[in-house]
């Protein structure tokens, strides 16, 4: 038997086509009426979104998209492009590469279509690219692309890589960009990473003993944990703070963009930044290692938000390392893991 090339699927979570209200409006909609995003009965989700969060958030959040679009377009897609094609030079013909968007474009169901259907592909390995994984970002992604399977009698053999918070080569990549700083010259170091309600992580619980109810339960390796999105985000920033040799004291790990009234994962960024301002700490370095692109929630909420407030209320320096975006390490990271 002829063997087909081996298919590789890059899933990010999505971008409006553009950044007007009106894409904007489509993008927010599609993403906070998942199931996994927005987890309450679905009528009151329809509600929420349809009638409440969209209609109010589409026309700011549309303002905020303008100041991050680039001449070339969305900074997510554009990254996630460079990628695709500089992985798909790496692997050579064996291998096929498509990049998908879990909302908008490009779509999920086209890529599979693609790689099914016109490139007779022998296998699929879905590379969700969220290093730490929840139920909102990956689970969605694996989600999808099972229902979207289930629908054709045709389904080669799929492998779903699950997280790699402390892939050693991904690591390694948010070590050389923080030490294009001066990294001597911070009184404190924060990692942020978007937050997801409790009760999220909570579910990730099979016993529900573990998660939330034992002290420093996030910073323990157990099988309650092990697919815990919190556990894997200290797993990423620990992993990071070592290999630059920072004490524990020397750095926080916080949680950013809440949505609504529910507890979210606590620190909040925000309020961290503030407590280090009253500590004295007035020159602060931030990663954002739950993005592989930089992206909406790390240059305008942390690069320009975060920044501007901090600076207002007495801070001195408030710096933003870079995301991996298409960094030829993290290229050959992905390469090798999807080996």
């Amino acid at each position: 038997m002829l063997p087909g090339k081996k298919g590789i699927l890059l899933v990010n979570l999505g971008t409006p086509d553009d950044p007007s209200r009106s894409s904007v409006y489509r993008y927010l909609k599609q993403f906070l009426l998942d199931r996994r995003v927005i987890d309450l009965p679905w009528l009151l989700r329809q509600f929420l979104v349809r009638v409440i969060i969209v209609p109010f958030r589409s026309g700011s959040s549309a303002k905020l998209y303008q100041r991050l679009w680039t001449k070339e377009g969305s900074p997510i897609k554009i990254y996630g492009m460079s990628v695709a094609r500089k992985l798909q030079q790496r692997l050579g013909d064996k291998y096929a590469v498509e990049l998908a968007m879990r909302y908008q474009s490009p779509g999920l169901e086209a890529a599979l279509k693609k790689l099914i259907f016109e490139i007779k592909v022998s296998e699929i390995v879905v590379f969700p690219m969220f290093p730490q994984y929840a139920s909102a970002t990956t689970g969605s992604v694996h989600d999808e692309v099972m229902r979207l399977l289930r629908k054709w009698d045709l389904i080669p053999n799929i492998r779903m890589i699950n997280s790699y918070p402390d892939h050693p080569e991904m690591i390694d990549v948010f070590v050389q960009n923080a030490r294009k700083y001066e990294i001597t010259a911070y009184d404190h170091f924060i990692f942020s990473f978007h937050g997801v309600p409790e009760r999220h992580v909570k579910k990730a619980d099979p016993s529900g003993s573990h998660c939330l109810k034992k002290e420093n339960c996030c910073n323990i390796a157990c099988l309650e944990n092990q697919f815990c999105y919190s556990a894997q985000c200290h797993t990423t920033a620990h992993a990071i703070a070592t290999k630059l040799g920072l004490n524990k004291d020397q750095y926080s790990i916080t949680f950013q963009s809440r949505l609504g009234k529910d507890p979210w994962l606590q620190p909040y960024t925000d309020q961290t930044l503030q407590d280090q301002l009253n500590k004295g700490n007035k020159k602060i370095l931030v990663f954002s290692p739950a993005f592989v692109a930089d992206c909406l929630e790390t240059t305008i909420e942390i690069g320009f938000e975060y920044k501007e407030e901090f600076i207002h209320n007495g801070g001195e320096r408030l710096d933003l390392v870079e995301s991996l975006n298409d960094h030829d390490a993290w290229v050959a990271a992905i390469a090798n893991m999807v080996k």
